[in-house]
């Protein structure tokens, strides 16, 4: 593995056998200038780097049990997202396989039938029936309106903290989630799919930090407009934890494939893991 020390940028070729052994070590200092590695630079490539909401306990800081309780209280990710991505990646699918997958949630249905409206005719009224879209689109088309559906639903919601109204972050991510599928179809068409998910839910840690940042107004501001700090780097230096490494643990949640969790955990800084294609994108 390749990892390049974030302080002094020296970078260093370590054997399988040397990271599991570095692991084991509860702060790994740079050879070069001492400065301390962070623990995410050795996670094995698919594995998200440690989290901080994953394990919390009352007992723990209160932003930690904070941040725990807000992953609980987060909504459920749809069963008709795992099941549309399943009829994307199925050559025989078929009109009807979608058709079921929709009749069986309504919520996640109306929801289709207005983006795909609004897709074709600007009118998101203007198809009103599951067998009118499936009529009007093929089956990998309708299933990846159904993840964009079921998407929309969890990222719409109106985040103070970050100063985004409501479908802000949704517009934000459905944006970055297409720019995604076309970087991947000029540097590795096979991970098109991959890459407009990740970009798709690359934010989605802020919907567990905006309450911690909203509290934390007055010390944040002056950062951002006085020092013009960047917002990941105030985040860290303010609660502790930024928005990518929390949005490891909403991944998990929303049983976002594993592949794609580092990705999005380290989309800000994609040179700790040039190994992984899909974060470098």
């Amino acid at each position: 593995m390749i990892i390049t020390c974030p302080h002094c940028k020296k970078r260093y070729s370590i054997s399988d056998e040397g990271i599991k052994k570095i692991r084991e070590r509860s702060v790994v200092p740079c050879p070069a200038c001492q400065g301390e590695l962070p623990s995410s630079l050795f996670a094995a490539q698919g594995e998200a780097p440690s989290t901080p909401a994953a394990e919390a306990s009352p007992g723990e800081d209160s932003l930690k049990y904070r941040l725990a309780q807000a992953l609980k209280d987060l909504p459920d990710m749809p069963q008709a997202f795992d099941q549309a991505r399943g009829l994307m990646a199925d050559a025989h699918a078929k009109s009807a396989d979608i058709a079921h997958i929709l009749e069986a949630q309504p919520a996640v249905s109306a929801r289709v039938l207005r983006l795909v409206g609004m897709s074709l005719y600007g009118d998101p009224e203007s198809v009103s029936s599951i067998q009118q879209a499936v009529t009007v689109l093929d089956v990998k088309t309708l299933a990846e309106f159904v993840v964009l559906a079921c998407a929309s639903g969890l990222l719409s919601r109106e985040l103070n903290g970050y100063g985004l109204k409501a479908w802000d972050l949704w517009r934000h991510s459905l944006g970055v989630a297409y720019c995604a599928r076309e970087l991947a179809s000029r540097m590795n068409p096979d991970m098109m799919e991959d890459a407009f998910l990740a970009g798709l839910f690359h934010d989605c840690g802020k919907l567990l930090l905006d309450s911690c940042v909203e509290d934390h107004s007055e010390a944040i501001l002056p950062l951002v407009y006085k020092e013009k700090q960047s917002f990941q780097d105030i985040e860290r230096g303010v609660l502790g934890f930024d928005h990518p490494q929390v949005a490891a643990d909403v991944c998990v949640k929303w049983r976002i494939p594993k592949s794609l969790v580092v990705a999005i955990a380290l989309h800000h800084n994609p040179s700790r893991f040039e190994h992984n294609p899909l974060a470098c994108i």
